[in-house]
């Protein structure tokens, strides 16, 4: 009980913070393939459309409010506070931007509540009446959303702030087992309406586990609306730029799904289960360590440790490189037998899964550069730059809408997600290139980690061959895979196999992440640790 006490209470080190974070977000996404299963298996795909629709416009007002400001400057403004000694001024920060936090998202839901019915058919024109009107109800529910996850991912952001990373990981495990059991449970009986009582109960558990946590580490609630605090004029000044950004982002979403509508049935809900899919990885081994390393940038740069800033910004460009390319690949390789054992079962076909498939092999392309997006912009971040990733992102996400319009009459469903990642890869690059005019010293470590990445190409393509004839051996031995057992045993053969190919091969070329990587799976290696290792 005292160990489980020092990890829910207890400062994590960075390797500590990445250690929790991919152990909890891998069960996260677990979670959440089981979650995607039972609504591929329980709802059909039609009623999954509305489902998705309905997401789009809460999830604006929630990305645009809250999401960019809480890693964009609230965390950079309350860290600097914090790390000074001005815990007093920071917790009136807190509070005063918890507030008006609430307060906006109420009125603004209130304000999409009353104009929903005339947005959605603007956004689905293609839906029948029927499916309008539904997606308009469903819309309304879950406006409740957006504000319980607002205030939720403020207290995230204050445990993040002190270090402390296990409970606020710990909220979306609870968020998607409301969504599964409720599918379970509810769905036969009340259909769509039985899941989105698990989104909405599974939200206001994402708030309530982490107030507790924020208490421990000494937040006291107060109502307190001080907007013109030096703290919180910052905290706004910075969250503009990525309020922008996040809002072309939706922008682009909204383009998505408005293009998927007009394609066949279920288009909708292919796009966004195969994107569920891809983001498993990403955030497991892309924003873990892009979340654990945050505060330690933003830290170092507070305290002007250049030395140490540069260290652990290439820390995490190598660490996702690493996982993030052979995953990418593995996910290409292994597109068809993936989407069959997540989602191939009750209403959800052969000619579904093949779409969504597709669409997934498009969206793997950008694997790597979807990761390293996380990343780079939160170096912006901490040097509390917000212009340059909102202007980027604009850029990358009018690039990707374009692509859209151009592949998604060639290629269906599956163009719209090629058209994303030909986004995500401008903005990688785009990112890249200013950041390494932007900041001393980057480029001679750029040219000490070129053989580094000669070596996860190679290593990569050995793998490559390796889940090939894998994957050819056990169809040719097992036949016609038609059975779960059957593709179980080859995706999980070709992937166990490949792995190792992988791990073995960047470990006799002597790259240290697999090191990094075996100290994380070992539980007792710095997890209680109080340095920045």
């Amino acid at each position: 009980m005292e160990r489980i006490k020092e990890y829910l209470n207890g400062k994590n080190s960075v390797k500590g913070a990445t250690g929790i974070l991919i152990i909890t977000l891998t069960f996260s996404n677990i979670l959440g393939m089981l979650r995607d299963h039972f609504l591929a298996q329980k709802i059909p795909a039609d009623l999954l459309d509305t489902y998705y629709v309905a997401f789009r416009l809460p999830d604006l007002i929630f990305n645009i409010l809250i999401l960019g400001a809480i890693a964009a400057a609230f965390i950079p403004v309350f860290t600097n506070y914090i790390s000074q000694n001005k815990e007093k001024e920071g917790w009136r920060i807190a509070n005063s931007f918890l507030n008006i936090s609430m307060l906006s998202l109420i009125i603004f839901a209130v304000i999409l509540a009353i104009l929903m019915p005339y947005l959605i058919p603007l956004l689905v024109s293609n839906f029948s009446l029927e499916k309008q009107e539904l997606t308009t109800k469903l819309a309304r529910i879950m406006l409740f959303s957006p504000i319980f996850f607002g205030i939720s991912y403020i207290f995230g952001g204050i445990l993040n702030s002190f270090k402390r990373f296990l409970v606020y990981s710990i909220a979306p495990l609870i968020y998607n087992l409301s969504i599964i059991l409720s599918t379970i449970f509810l769905a036969d009986r009340y259909n769509i309406w039985g899941v989105v009582i698990g989104v909405i109960g599974g939200a206001f558990l994402h708030m309530m586990v982490q107030i507790p946590g924020a208490i421990k580490v000494g937040f006291k609630y107060s109502f307190i609306l001080d907007a013109y605090h030096e703290g919180v004029k910052k905290i706004y000044k910075l969250m503009i730029p990525r309020a922008i950004g996040l809002g072309a982002m939706q922008i682009m979403l909204l383009t998505f799904t408005a293009i998927a509508s007009t394609l066949s049935v279920g288009s909708v809900a292919i796009f966004h289960l195969a994107d569920n899919i891809q983001t498993m990885p990403i955030v497991v081994f892309g924003t873990s360590f892009a979340t654990a390393i945050f505060p330690t940038l933003s830290e170092a740069h507070s305290r002007k440790e250049t030395d140490k800033f540069l260290t652990y910004l290439w820390r995490g460009i190598r660490a996702i490189i690493y996982l993030l390319i052979p995953a990418g690949i593995g996910i290409i390789l292994l597109r068809a037998q993936i989407v069959r054992l997540i989602l191939g079962s009750g209403y959800f076909g052969w000619e579904e899964t093949i779409n969504t498939a597709n669409t997934l092999g498009f969206f793997a392309i950008s694997l790597f550069a979807q990761g390293l997006i996380a990343h780079l912009a939160r170096t912006f971040y901490a040097l509390h730059n917000t212009k340059i990733p909102m202007i980027i992102s604009v850029v990358s996400f009018a690039v990707s809408i374009i692509s859209a319009f151009i592949f998604s009459p060639i290629l269906g469903v599956s163009g719209l997600g090629l058209a994303f990642s030909i986004g995500s890869i401008t903005n990688l690059c785009l990112l890249y290139f200013i950041i390494r005019k932007k900041i001393n010293g980057f480029i001679a470590e750029e040219k000490n980690n070129i053989n580094f990445l000669l070596k996860i190409i190679f290593a990569s393509a050995v793998m490559a061959i390796f889940v090939q004839l894998t994957k050819f051996s056990i169809g040719s031995a097992v036949g016609e895979l038609d059975r779960f057992w059957e593709v179980l045993l080859q995706t999980g053969t070709a992937t166990i196999l490949g792995a190792g190919v992988y791990f073995f091969v960047t470990w006799q070329m002597g790259c240290e992440e697999i090191v990094e990587i075996i100290s994380l799976i070992k539980r007792k290696f710095g997890l209680t640790s109080s340095t920045n290792e």
